[in-house]
């Protein structure tokens, strides 16, 4: 199971929870679980988010392993200009 810790804007699509658990392996797997537990993260998912796993924010994509007891934050995608 990986604990993900949510920003705030999204806690209202979760009943409220700061962090919720999911089965994932990579990246992928965790947006997947993410949805399939509370489908209304679709939107927010879609639009564009970052992740970040021990204090790393994920740049390859869906494919990046997420180690057994690691920190993981699902956060709003930074945009720059």
């Amino acid at each position: 199971m990986v604990e993900v810790h949510l920003w705030s804007g999204l806690r209202s699509l979760t009943g409220g929870q700061q962090v919720v658990e999911v089965e994932a392996e990579t990246t992928g797997d965790l947006l997947r679980a993410l949805v399939r537990a509370h489908p209304q993260l679709q939107g927010p998912i879609d639009a564009g988010v970052s992740i970040a796993i021990d204090g790393r924010v994920i740049a390859t994509g869906l494919t990046e392993p997420i180690p057994e007891g690691s920190e993981v934050y699902l956060m709003q995608r930074l945009r720059g200009g």
